[in-house]
């Protein structure tokens, strides 16, 4: 069968405009006729013309029964909705009746971006979700209709849910509409019920269905306009097209023809869409993977590399029982089977992934493809450490996560529970053990740092992400994790969060990467205020006091664009419609909640657009519901760098914490609603690794504010070394104790400090403790260390202070303090947070007596008042004329199938009530009963 795969709907005009008939009058050819107690109706347009009315009048009888007179008239919405309208009016037995009714018509009309002439009567459609749940997808059949357009189609039925046809806020909402039927069928023959051994604790419903193989060795394969139904089976390698092992099936493979999959419709199947393992070079274009069980494009084994996905869409993606990534958190806790002894698993962190793309490889292209509804996420790259499966051993360890990124160009995330794109995490490559008790390829840790032929030796690749739209995704828009990752010219919209940028730039992994997005939209709370049912759990008042459905919870805190360590750069971008609540937070600019992890003072942005519907631009969040005691080290370390004053109108100014003293002086600007402070000046990280014992709480404060210490838990208890990052002001006094007898061992790192930079440091000590203090380079990437150079006691504390370059330190027995001046000898290069010698460091080893006291004064420097650095400008920045992005982030091109559409998500009364209330807006309907 000829037409698209897949197809996308036309903008409607705006909702006021719903007939748009004009003329000079709503006039009535009788109404000056009509004599005392005449019936009379009339159902009219205003501004429809003379002749646009439809009316009707009956003689007055004496004997009270005159029988009734009757106005009828069709109308046809803008969005293809037909409608009757009935005016009566009349005498029964001395007693008047008289109203008006309104009915849909069957039938309604899409009316379509592309021609689609060649979809027919009788062919099924689907239309995807544009709400937080992939379960308002609807059917429907296609019924004739002389009177559509080339470009339009009617419908059976009237929908249940709001369906948006157009761009909102800047960011295209319009829904997918596929066609479900194809010239070919091949269907698996489907009992009535579950039966066997086919997991039918979790499926009701027959799931052993028909499946196709394509092996290697082929002469050719080419499959296009076929429509797979009942297809699949929970069992691996049961899929309705599988290509096994196939190897390269392109050109590299020495085809002439290279192999496809086109225009084909997967839906109402059980195992996956079209699983691609061990192949490579493979096109599937135009496909439509629908109510599918399992990750639906599925790549297999992380070898699978060179595959194209073009505009394919995927939509209402369920949970399989295959892998523990397909499993929901029923299927996760109840599958054990290999499992290493009696280890229960943890299913938010060991399945509960399952994604209509699940990307094992980044070297495949993704290109105008629509993951509109998984019961995890959309579009997920995941990466295996080593290759899994009957692919072991074909590339070396750590491969794919170095692996530079295919093309991803305008691709389309929605109606996802968990997340629109992820990009982060790999499976487990070990089988269960005593060690490692979790099953074989169980979701696990892994971060993404694309390099020159992946290696991490070479130059890094950045991976883009170009022309993202995420919207109406319950937990997140997107998240990356990872380094080296640019989003541009990307909408997102309606998502619990818009887009978390995970750095894997900060100490001690992946020198100098960092995460980047611009010329991006982000709204919190649109005009798409979406519908009731379908799953979706929250209805509740928006910002507006409009009733609108609402991601995670009533009271979860939306957020634009989440910080979560750093370095990240934003640019070029603009936020709308951020409002905070009674109900809850909504900020533009936010931070990862109850976060433990460090966060760089790196992270920056300039160039941005906060529109005036903008209540909140940044919220560090505070104790209560969400934030916990908002108390972790991250959650009081949070900050980031305004380099052209575009959020707060200063200039080079960093926002942190209110109740941060290690960036406060008294040129600062506290802003109460953000919970924030605005301040000037320098700022590094201090990194502190802490040995024997590594469970201490670190207590550091500033000289000048000592009475105001920070205490940080440390993010890696357990470990056999614990470690700090407090975010500190260059050339400042610290004061560092412990909750108790100081570490034997402690290495301090200066963090992004360039060369010359330093901090003056004491610890806390018992007083018969004995030191000594080394400083080292120490070069990450191949374990060594050079550069050694032993400090020397000095005579005073003036003299080991003293920026004369001499390594000394020196204790003061009765305080009970350690002195050491910390100073950055060697140039440091980009987003890297050492130099490029490698990362200096001091070590200072301490050798203490049992029972020595270690208690020491709250503050041993000299006191005095903390002086400004630089205070804030009074002078605020003008308004920027080159911020923000493009007002559209829309998929726009000429080979776009979609169907764009806009159908009101009510009930067939509730249509009937909704367009009796419209009519009374913009219709004369005069029923009158002359006396």
């Amino acid at each position: 069968m000829e037409g698209a795969g897949a197809c996308r709907a036309a903008p409607s005009p705006p909702a006021h405009r719903l007939w748009g008939m004009e003329g000079s009058g709503c006039r009535s050819l009788h109404s000056f006729l009509v004599s005392f107690r005449q019936p009379w109706a009339l159902v009219g347009i205003l501004g429809g013309g003379q002749l646009s009315p439809a009316e009707d009048k009956r003689e007055y009888h004496g004997n009270g029964t005159t029988g009734l007179a009757v106005a009828q008239r069709d109308f046809l919405t803008y969005d293809g909705t037909r409608f009757t309208v009935t005016a009566f009016s009349g005498w029964i037995k001395g007693v008047p009746h008289n109203g008006f009714k309104v009915e849909v018509s069957k039938g309604i009309i899409l009316h379509l971006v592309d021609e689609v002439s060649s979809w027919l009567p009788g062919d099924r459609i689907v239309v995807a979700s544009t709400d937080y749940s992939m379960h308002q997808a609807e059917e429907f059949n296609l019924l004739p209709c002389p009177e559509c357009k080339s470009n339009q189609v009617k419908i059976d039925g009237s929908p249940l849910y709001l369906h948006i046809g157009e761009v909102i806020d800047g960011i295209d909402m319009r829904a997918e509409v596929g066609l479900l039927t194809r010239n070919i069928l091949i269907q698996g023959e489907m009992e009535d019920s579950c039966y066997g051994q086919n997991q039918c604790q979790f499926f009701s419903f027959d799931t052993f269905g028909g499946h196709i193989k394509i092996l290697r060795n082929f002469s050719s394969v080419h499959m296009s306009g076929v429509e797979l139904k009942n297809m699949g089976q929970q069992i691996l390698g049961s899929y309705p097209v599988h290509f096994h092992l196939a190897e390269d099936v392109d050109e590299r493979g020495g085809y002439e023809r290279p192999t496809y999959l086109d225009n084909l419709a997967i839906h109402h199947c059980f195992s996956r869409c079209v699983a691609i393992h061990g192949t490579h070079g493979l096109l599937v274009k135009d496909t439509i993977g629908y109510d599918t069980l399992g990750h639906c494009f599925f790549l297999e084994d992380g070898t699978e590399q060179r595959n194209t996905f073009y505009h394919n869409l995927g939509l209402l993606t369920r949970s399989g029982t295959i892998l523990p990534s397909d499993r929901s958190e029923a299927m996760c806790l109840a599958i054990r089977s290999h499992v290493y002894g009696n280890y229960v698993p943890v299913p938010s962190t060991d399945c509960m992934a399952v994604s209509t793309f699940w990307i094992a490889n980044p070297n495949n292209n993704l290109i105008e493809n629509a993951a509109a509804g998984a019961q995890d996420v959309g579009i997920w790259y995941i990466f295996h450490r080593v290759p899994t499966g009957q692919s072991e051993g074909q590339y070396p360890e750590g491969h794919a996560e170095h692996t530079p990124l295919g093309v991803f160009y305008n691709n389309r995330v929605h109606s996802n529970f968990k997340a629109g794109l992820f990009i982060g995490k790999g499976v487990k490559t070990t089988r269960a053990n005593a060690e490692d008790p979790r099953e074989y390829l169980t979701v696990d840790n892994a971060r993404f740092h694309p390099h020159q032929d992946a290696d991490p030796e070479k130059p890094r690749v950045p991976a883009v992400i170009d022309g993202l739209i995420a919207f109406k995704n319950n937990d997140h828009g997107a998240w990356a994790r990872g380094g080296d990752i640019i989003f541009r010219n990307s909408g997102f919209s309606d998502n619990g969060i818009g887009l978390t940028l995970a750095s894997d730039g900060t100490f001690p992994t992946d020198e100098g990467s960092s995460l980047e997005v611009t010329r991006s939209i982000f709204v919190g709370e649109s005009s798409n205020f979406g519908s009731q049912g379908g799953q979706n759990s929250y209805w509740g008042k928006g910002a507006n006091g409009e009733y609108r459905t609402l991601p995670r919870n009533k009271t979860f805190p939306i957020r634009g664009f989440q910080i979560y360590d750093g370095p990240v750069r934003m640019a070029k971008c603009t936020f709308k419609k951020f409002i905070p609540t009674v109900d809850r937070y909504s900020s533009a600019i936010g931070f990862f909640m109850k976060n433990s992890w460090q966060i760089s003072p790196q992270n920056n942005v300039s160039q941005i657009l906060m529109e005036k519907s903008v209540g909140l631009k940044v919220f560090f969040g505070r104790s209560g519901q969400w934030f916990g005691s908002n108390d972790n080290d991250g959650d009081k370390m949070s900050i980031f760098h305004d380099l052209d004053g575009s959020v707060t109108g200063y200039p080079d100014t960093f926002i942190g914490r209110a109740d941060n003293y290690l960036l406060r002086h008294p040129g600062c600007l506290t802003v109460p609603r953000w919970n924030g402070v605005m301040c000037t000046g320098k700022f590094a990280q201090l990194y502190i690794q802490a040995r024997r014992p590594e469970n201490l709480t670190l207590s550091i404060a500033r000289a000048a504010y000592h009475s105001h210490p920070l205490r940080l838990q440390g993010v890696n208890r357990g470990a056999p070394y614990q470690q700090y990052q407090p975010v500190v002001m260059l050339e400042q006094a610290y004061v560092i104790q412990w909750d108790g007898r100081a570490p034997e061992d402690i290495i301090l790192y200066p963090i992004n400090f360039n060369r010359g930079d330093w901090l003056c440091v004491a610890l806390c000590y018992p007083r018969e403790s004995v030191f000594q203090v080394v400083a080292d380079i120490y070069q990450r990437r191949t374990g060594t260390v050079h550069s050694v150079k032993h400090y020397l006691a000095a005579p005073s504390r003036a003299s080991a202070l003293s920026r004369t370059g001499e390594r000394l330190f020196y204790f003061d027995r009765a305080s009970g303090y350690l002195f050491v001046h910390l100073q950055a000898h060697e140039a440091r290069k980009g987003h890297s947070y050492c130099s490029q010698q490698g990362c200096e460091r001091i070590k200072i080893m301490a050798h203490m007596y049992p029972g020595d006291a270690w208690s020491c004064g709250p503050n041993p420097f000299p006191e005095r008042p903390a002086a400004a650095q630089r205070p804030v400008s009074r002078h605020p920045a003008g308004p920027c004329r080159a911020c923000g992005a493009p007002q559209l982030a829309i998929t726009s091109t000429p080979s776009v199938k979609y169907i764009r559409i806009q159908i009101q998500s009510l009930s067939r009364a509730d249509v009937q009530n909704h367009l009796t209330s419209a009519f009374i807006k913009v219709c004369c309907v005069l029923l009158r009963l002359k006396w």
